[in-house]
């Protein structure tokens, strides 16, 4: 497993993460062996890739991350297990600083957690950290620290303990004394026979440089003679006593040191099974954070995990980037779905297939080692129990293997410890032989490997593989793109089309001679095989699908429009069917009211005199007048409604003949004026979240419409009602509303403006944080009926409050 590790450069990510950590035991951690036997825990992995992603997520927050160097106290803690010892003052305020920073980076951690527990969603995770990196577990040793800085200085200095004063007192007074002795051979007549009047140490004692023609004039003890002889460091007999005076009192003093720092010893070592969980708890939590300093540093994403729900696992990579080539490194994208468990990339040499290779197999070690990957949102990864590559040149002249048989005898061992659930990644794959039987050992191999089930990544430049891919269930071809008019490669993947190897093409750009070039192409036409043609073909076909993709592109965004024309349209019937119905009730009730009065007079006069035949014909006149004033209005009410009805029936004619499920990316129309936007994902009480602009809101199905239906037309509404909802005002006060309310009451507002003809209004929105301000800007974007708006001249409010004006 080494040599594979190495061949992917798992190596180099290792030190980066090491290089983020602020803990000489953590970085030793992160780079021992023992760390690769870890990778491949299909059981932990998940959970280690969700508490270093809850990491990068606290690290985004606004708390300032604690990034204090952790003092290595390793070496020190089997210390304390010793009766009697006494640690030194340096290895007690290791101690110390690593509890306190220690400390302050838990309580990092789990402030998070406690600010973000409100929520459903932050809560359940910060418990998956807390579980898996066992905050609670860890203990709080805090009274080590206090009891250590009691003692000792943050400068690694022992204090100015009540047990040291008097000594100190003592000493000093010995010094001043003993400095007024030496001054007496420092200034004055015998500081002629000095080399220098500044005292020096000699094994902690103060001597004098005397001149050696002196040396009978000094009594006292000689310490040592310069090396030209023309100095002796004598210590005077005034001097000899004094100095006695303090060495016995500085061991006085260290003495009393010795017993402070052992009685502390023994008070942390009271605690020393609690100081070793903290210890572990820290360094386990420190090693977490340099994966997590990694991965926000270099701003990756977390692959996911693939559709557990089916039993099957995916492997996406999406504009993936090799993390190693810095500037130069070109996006690839890379699909292993739909029961595809093996991909042959072919294409040219110095293509990128073997960085391909690399990325794959790298990904994979980086997505089990918890990090993210440099990669686009919509990555997926499974888990692997094993990842085994054979990358390179494996010849060997000591084992007397050439380089076929170096890559056989690697493959031999891969085939032996490879299962279902990991990744084989081998790169050209047949080569170093005869190509036809290396071409068939080839597929052989392949499909071992398949039938095993392993998720296999292979180049190769034999043309047979090409056809393999094309002919194997589960297999897919692929090739690396080259640009036929520069001759030279784009280093990207094109998934489901095998490459051509373009050996002539490059050996030309890199100065072989034409002759030789020419001559080759001539053996070339003589036995080139179909493979090429076929490339051609399925090139071509390639071309025919994006021009057809293109202009179904095209077409979609002209039903769109047509879409929303009928949505107008239908907006200016519902108007005219209110006006209609409203001024039929009105000519009705007119009618009413002068029918009863013209018939109470006719029936006044006919109770008051006799029966003549001008009254007979005056109320016979009436009653068919009457009947002909009913019979026009209801004709002309139901001509109305009938056409509305008409319209109506066409439009949901054309609903259900191209209606299609509501699912993840399906672009829709919200609401009732079509307004656009695009499904995230299904909720569990079966909403949808759809994404408007910058804004995320959530409708019910029945509120939402794929944008290649004709158009939903809006179910039938009771004409009183209509008109009390659809009232506009000159102002709309949307303050204190949540946004998804606010854009609810502006809806209501601009239907009220369409049909009362109203042509501009305002909102008032306040500034705030801007966040209602800029979801109702972005509403009134998409919104077809507006014309134009703009925040209100200063005076009126300016910022928070914005001018509308429809398209009336």
């Amino acid at each position: 497993m080494r040599s594979y590790l190495t061949k992917l450069e798992f190596d180099e990510i290792r030190r980066r993460v090491a290089e983020c950590s602020v803990s000489v035991e953590a970085k030793a951690f992160l780079l021992e062996e023992e760390e690769e036997t870890r990778l491949f825990d299909v059981e932990k992995a998940a959970e280690l890739k969700q508490a270093v992603s809850i990491i990068v997520r606290r690290m985004n927050s606004v708390d300032v991350e604690p990034r204090e160097d952790l003092p290595d106290i390793g070496g020190v803690l089997p210390k304390l297990s010793v009766s009697g010892t006494a640690l030194y003052a340096d290895e007690a305020l290791a101690i110390g600083l690593f509890v306190e920073r220690g400390g302050r980076l838990k309580h990092w951690l789990g402030m998070g957690k406690a600010q973000e527990g409100s929520e459903k969603k932050s809560k359940e995770n910060f418990c998956t950290v807390s579980r898996f990196l066992k905050l609670d577990e860890i203990p709080d040793c805090s009274a080590i620290a206090h009891e250590v800085f009691r003692v000792v200085n943050r400068d690694g200095a022992m204090k100015d303990l009540p047990e040291f004063q008097e000594i100190n007192r003592r000493i000093w007074r010995l010094r001043r004394e003993l400095d007024g002795v030496v001054s007496r051979y420092t200034v004055g007549d015998e500081a002629r026979m000095l080399q220098s009047t500044v005292p020096s140490q000699r094994d902690g004692r103060l001597v004098l440089a005397v001149k050696a023609n002196f040396r009978g004039r000094i009594r006292g003890i000689v310490h040592e003679v310069s090396s030209t002889g023309q100095t002796i460091f004598i210590e005077p007999e005034e001097v000899v006593e004094k100095n006695n005076q303090i060495l016995i009192e500085t061991r006085r003093l260290d003495a009393e040191i010795l017993r402070v720092l052992r009685e502390m010893t023994a008070r942390i070592a009271e605690n020393r099974d609690i100081l070793s969980d903290f210890h572990k708890g820290i360094i386990k939590i420190e090693i977490l954070r340099a994966k997590a300093r990694y991965s926000f540093e270099t701003k990756g994403v977390f692959a996911n995990n693939g559709r557990e729900e089916q039993k099957k696992s995916e492997f996406v990579l999406k504009q993936a980037l090799h993390p190693l080539l810095g500037a130069s490194a070109v996006p690839i994208d890379f699909a292993m779905e739909d029961g595809i468990r093996a991909v042959i990339i072919t294409g040219p040499n110095t293509g990128g297939k073997t960085v391909a290779l690399k990325i794959a197999g790298l990904f994979a070690l980086m997505n089990q080692w918890g990090l993210a990957l440099p990669a686009a949102e919509g990555t997926t990864m499974p888990f692997f129990d094993s990842v085994f590559a054979d990358i390179g040149d494996e010849q060997s002249i000591s084992q007397s293997l050439s380089t076929f048989s170096g890559h056989i005898a690697n493959i031999a061992k891969i085939a032996a410890s490879a299962t279902g659930n990991s990744l084989v990644l081998l790169d050209e794959l047949g080569s170093g032989t005869d190509p036809e039987e290396g071409a068939a050992l080839a597929m052989a191999i392949l499909d071992f490997f398949i039938e095993k089930k392993v998720y296999l990544v292979v180049t190769t430049h034999h043309g047979m593989l090409k056809n393999y891919g094309y002919t194997r269930a589960g297999v897919e071809n692929a090739s690396m793109e080259f640009d036929i008019g520069t001759l030279s490669p784009l280093y990207r993947i094109v998934m489901g089309i095998p490459g051509e190897s373009r050996a002539l093409d490059i050996a030309s750009r890199n100065g072989l001679p034409p002759a030789i070039i020419a001559t080759a192409r001539s053996y070339l036409n003589e036995k080139r095989s179909d493979v090429s043609a076929l490339i051609a073909g399925l090139k071509k076909k390639q071309a025919e699908l994006d021009e057809e993709a293109t202009a179904r592109e095209s077409e979609t965004v002209r039903l769109a429009e047509e879409r929303r024309e009928i949505a107008l349209k239908e907006l200016c019937l519902k108007q005219k069917e209110a006006i209609l119905a409203e001024s039929g009730l009105v000519a009705l009730k007119k009618l009413l009211e002068k029918s009863r009065k013209t018939l109470e007079n006719l029936v006044r006069e006919l109770k008051e005199g006799e029966i003549s035949r001008e009254k007979t014909l005056k109320v016979k006149e009436f009653l068919r007048d009457f009947e002909n004033s009913v019979s026009e209005a209801t004709e002309y009410k139901e001509k109305s409604v009938e056409e509305v009805n008409s319209f109506k029936q066409e439009v949901e004619k054309r609903e259900k003949k191209s209606k299609i499920d509501l699912e993840a990316g399906t672009e829709v129309l919200i609401g009732d004026h079509g307004q656009r936007g695009k499904i995230v994902r299904q909720e569990k009480n079966g909403s949808f979240l759809v994404e408007i602009g910058s804004v995320k809101l959530t409708f019910s199905a029945d509120a939402l419409v794929p944008t290649d239906y004709p158009f939903k037309p809006q179910k039938p509404a009771v004409l009183t009602d209509l008109a009390a909802e659809s009232e506009a005002r000159l102002e709309v006060n949307l303050l204190g509303l949540r946004l998804e309310e606010a854009l609810s009451t502006l809806r209501r507002q601009i239907d009220g403006a369409i049909l009362s003809g109203l042509e501009h209004f305002a909102v008032v929105h306040g500034k705030g944080n801007g966040i209602l301000r800029q979801g109702i800007h972005e509403f009134l974007k998409s919104e077809p009926l507006v014309a134009n708006f703009h925040f209100s001249r200063p005076e009126f409010g300016g910022a928070g409050r914005t001018e509308v004006e429809m398209k009336v």
